[in-house]
């Protein structure tokens, strides 16, 4: 992999984020939402929040982000109220090695979040049609990501099912967020929340604890190139899980 300060790491097995036709840009030459300090909590005798996912969690090869983000819990704070969902999906995409990444063809405007710090969002449009969020992974510098492609809704699902109706269908609650567009849809993620800080207050990641289940590592899917690698990772048996049943 080319690029300043690159690590080397294993890739066994491991996942990618190009797809043909993605469309979607960075706004700013900065990233947004950067973390503010934490109020000092304790004094209302209330439950303490589950613990966040640091930035450390994300300076780590890819493929060791992509299986522990399996049971994670990513959360999205907006005006119509909180939503959230259980991580049973990923995909990994790590470098300009990989021809499915958005680092492949080198450094640009649009994949600027990529080559940045840990622990922030990238967030672009697919085909157009689909807003498609990842975690971005690995040293500055060191281009990588990881596709969040599949939730088990926990919080506010009655606004999921707000925003994906259509002719006024309701939508199975495991299917709101099952495949990488349903999923930004349905938490109500968009360009506007490309290169956020995931330690920020409004999109994180938490660790609430409890078992995840069987882990399963398979080719990605959705994509034309880079189809080879086993960089899918997903909770077998989980209804959520898009495409095939693993």
């Amino acid at each position: 992999m080319r690029g300043p300060g690159r690590r080397t790491i294993s890739r066994t097995p491991g996942p990618g984020l190009r797809a043909p036709g993605v469309e979607g840009a960075p706004d700013a030459d900065r990233p947004s939402g950067l973390r503010r300090e934490p109020s000092a909590s304790g004094a209302s005798g209330l439950p303490s929040p589950p613990p966040r996912l640091p930035r450390a969690f994300y300076d780590r090869p890819t493929l060791v982000v992509a299986r522990e983000l399996l049971g994670k819990v990513l959360v999205h704070r907006a005006a119509a109220g909180v939503t959230s969902g259980r991580i049973v999906e990923v995909e990994a995409y790590i470098g300009e090695d990989d021809p499915a990444c958005h680092a492949a063809p080198g450094p640009t405007r649009r994949n600027r979040p990529l080559y940045g710090p840990p622990g922030f969002s990238y967030v672009y449009l697919n085909y157009g049609m689909h807003h498609l969020t990842n975690v971005v992974t690995e040293a500055e510098g060191s281009p990588a990501a990881v596709l969040l492609r599949a939730l088990e809704p926990l919080d506010g699902i009655e606004v999921m099912r707000r925003r994906r109706a259509r002719n006024g269908a309701v939508v199975a609650e495991m299917d709101l967020c099952r495949g990488p567009g349903n999923l930004s849809r349905a938490l109500g993620i968009d360009l506007a929340h490309n290169w956020r800080d995931l330690e920020g207050e409004e999109l994180f990641l938490e660790d609430r604890g409890g078992p995840v289940g069987e882990i399963v590592w398979s080719p990605r899917i959705g994509i034309r190139v880079g189809t080879e690698k086993p960089w899918r990772c997903a909770v077998r048996g989980s209804a959520a899980v898009s495409g095939r049943r693993i």
